[in-house]
């Protein structure tokens, strides 16, 4: 995978916002691979309504977000607030590429999936509406707020611009796929915050006790849920029934 962009292949455009798409995507298109099977991608066509990139073999879709930073946003400004809340429901939705470069040396820094079964409504911020004096009025757009999404649901190609192991791409893709077998919305938003817990207290092994201090800060996502530490245990189970975490008995865990 080479981490430097071509900007020849935009020679002929004259709009920076053109000329990134096209080096970017070319990027992707000649550089990337599926995080599903390892294949090549192929690229949609410039009017293909929802995704920028397929896979033929997994049938896939890929969406790519391109910023020129050194690091992955908290937050990613995307389109129409209600087509994305309505995509999420669609099993055509797309998993999403971010791309992160630096402008002088066009070099890439961060090149990430967030596979499409981490998206739910919860990560998806309304925008103020724009302007009665704007072109288009009243229209609301939407952020992704990536720092809300757990770290297994992102996987980086490069990271730091360093390469990452494709077997390890692929073996962390599959890690999560189980979460696709769950499309409520709130039963999924449990499994996502338990993921978060976890992440939050930055150790492989962990303990029921420490999980329980997360009581009051998941009480105030689900106001409605009067047995916080029973849910704590079920979704425990439910992770380690799942292979994503491993029960070492006497209370303590160990992320896998």
């Amino acid at each position: 995978m080479q981490i430097f962009l071509d900007t020849s292949v935009a020679s002929k455009y004259k709009s920076p916002s053109q000329k990134i798409r096209v080096i970017t995507e070319y990027w992707v298109e000649t550089q990337a691979y599926c995080p599903s099977c390892g294949r090549k991608m192929q690229r949609y066509s410039n009017n293909y309504p929802v995704s920028d990139f397929y896979c033929t073999y997994c049938a896939e879709d890929y969406e790519l977000k391109s910023k020129k930073r050194g690091k992955l946003a908290k937050k990613v400004v995307d389109g129409a607030y209600r087509t994305m809340i309505e995509r999420l429901q669609d099993l055509r939705n797309p998993n999403f590429f971010f791309l992160n470069y630096e402008p002088l040396s066009y070099q890439v820094v961060n090149f990430v999936i967030i596979p499409k079964h981490f998206f739910t409504p919860r990560i998806i911020e309304k925008r103020k509406p724009l302007s009665k004096s704007a072109r288009r009025k009243n229209w609301v757009g939407c952020n992704i707020l990536l720092n809300d999404i757990p770290n297994s649901g992102k996987i980086f190609y490069i990271k730091d611009k360093q390469i990452q192991p494709k077997d390890e791409v692929i073996k962390n893709w599959q890690k999560t796929l189980f979460l696709r077998e769950t499309r409520k919305s709130e039963l999924k938003g449990w499994i996502l915050d338990i993921m978060q817990c976890i992440d939050k207290l930055q150790e492989p092994v962990f303990t029921l006790s420490e999980m329980y201090f997360f009581e009051e800060e998941l009480r105030l996502k689900h106001p409605d849920n009067k047995h916080i530490k029973d849910k704590i245990r079920q979704q425990l189970q439910f992770l380690r029934d799942k292979g994503y975490i491993k029960f070492l008995g006497n209370g303590r865990y160990k992320l896998i």
